[in-house]
């Protein structure tokens, strides 16, 4: 395939956390793909990824996104239509960036990432636009509001709900094509868009694994010790965290009362953190290197009450051979067969029962593991993803272009 130019524009910089951005522009950078990177560094960015990130593209610009600015966002917008998370990123200093960027090159196709960049957009003339939606957040506000973990989550959702759907809804009047993780996402903008003959322009791309980064350590595992991992500020996998402690950890420890659980990743809220407590649970915060953690333990599990796309936590752990427990919601977006490549559970009762059955059984944890490691392998690899993107791009190319910001 020819080589194509690509714009990337992201309102956060691609890591090993937002792993989506980071793994398709590092696949189409191995394809042979020219890749200029202009990045966004809201309040509190890593910015650890940035030296891999320049071996991979021609060139990446970051653009600081102060708080203050975060804050003005908000004011401006919050009486009117615009919803907050796509107002969050707005950026004069970025606008520029892009149209200067544009004037001193010829891009075959503008890629932008997540609702929170898409009015970036506004500042792209003249080439096509292939955007990233990643989920549908009016899906994800539909869900947060029915099972939220507190009165602030379920408020803000129901304060940006409207919004976002009238906003999403516009998303194929603007690009030439939307790409999200699953279908039900796809299911949820195409209903949504108010120029339905375009949803053919709706695209499912699945998210990967990077199969060579999450590789199985073949070392022995902790006896009796259960892994949940994320990012442990979304509050998604804070009502987990809670649920598995609070809700399934009691049940197993009455049958196990040796068992461990560790809740890793970054920035666990004080509900969280709270949980070690009792010794028998671990809250790491910020780690290094999650690899470690999923080939120590024993089972991975992801007690998802709501999501939306495709849960990298279920994916990763796969990968490992780690055996995965999870609620259907986890797994709503995969085509697992329950019993095989995960164990599927939707109450605290029949999830401790799960927990206390691999945990009995060696032979099934292996066997479970292997078959996770064989799922993704054979359809979750990012090569394959970036093959795909590569056709979108091409079609994208040919085609006019539409904007109505």
């Amino acid at each position: 395939m020819t080589s194509l130019n690509i714009l990337f524009i992201s309102p956060y910089l691609p890591s090993l956390i937002r792993v989506r951005p980071y793994n398709l522009i590092k696949a189409l950078a191995e394809r042979g793909h020219a890749i200029t990177l202009l990045a966004l560094e809201p309040p509190g960015e890593d910015t650890s990824s940035l030296d891999t990130l320049r071996r991979l593209c021609q060139q990446v610009e970051t653009v600081s996104l102060p708080r203050w600015r975060t804050l003005w966002n908000a004011i401006q917008v919050v009486a009117g239509q615009t919803p907050l998370q796509a107002a969050y990123s707005r950026s004069p200093q970025m606008a520029q960036l892009i149209r200067q960027t544009q004037a001193k090159n010829k891009f075959d196709i503008v890629h932008i990432e997540h609702l929170r960049g898409a009015e970036l957009g506004e500042a792209v003339n003249g080439t096509p636009v292939v955007f990233d939606s990643v989920d549908s957040i009016t899906l994800l506000f539909e869900r947060v509001l029915q099972a939220g973990p507190n009165w602030r989550s379920r408020m803000l959702a129901r304060l940006d709900l409207a919004r976002t759907r009238t906003y999403e809804g516009k998303f194929l009047e603007r690009f030439q094509r939307v790409l999200v993780t699953s279908p039900r996402d796809r299911d949820t903008l195409a209903q949504l868009t108010t120029t339905p003959e375009l949803s053919q322009r709706l695209i499912v791309l699945p998210n990967g694994v990077d199969l060579n980064y999450f590789n199985p350590i073949f070392t022995p595992r902790d006896p009796a010790t259960l892994v949940f991992t994320g990012k442990m500020s979304y509050h998604a996998n804070v009502a987990a965290g809670l649920d598995l402690a609070n809700k399934v950890m009691p049940l197993v420890w009455q049958q196990l009362p040796q068992a461990r659980l560790m809740i890793v990743g970054k920035d666990p809220t004080p509900t969280l953190l709270a949980l070690a407590s009792d010794p028998r649970i671990t809250v790491t915060g910020t780690v290094p290197d999650i690899r470690p953690y999923l080939a120590q333990a024993t089972v991975a599990i992801s007690p998802m009450r709501y999501g939306v796309g495709i849960q990298n936590k279920v994916l990763e752990a796969m990968a490992m051979a780690t055996p995965v427990i999870s609620t259907s919601q986890a797994v709503s977006a995969l085509q697992v067969k329950e019993g095989h490549e995960a164990l599927i559970a939707d109450t605290p009762e029949t999830m401790a029962q799960a927990v206390v059955t691999l945990l009995a059984n060696e032979s099934l944890r292996h066997q479970v593991g292997q078959a996770g490691r064989h799922y993704v392998e054979t359809r979750h690899d990012w090569d394959l993803a970036a093959a795909k993107l590569e056709l979108i791009y091409q079609e994208a190319a040919t085609e006019k272009v539409y904007k109505t910001f």
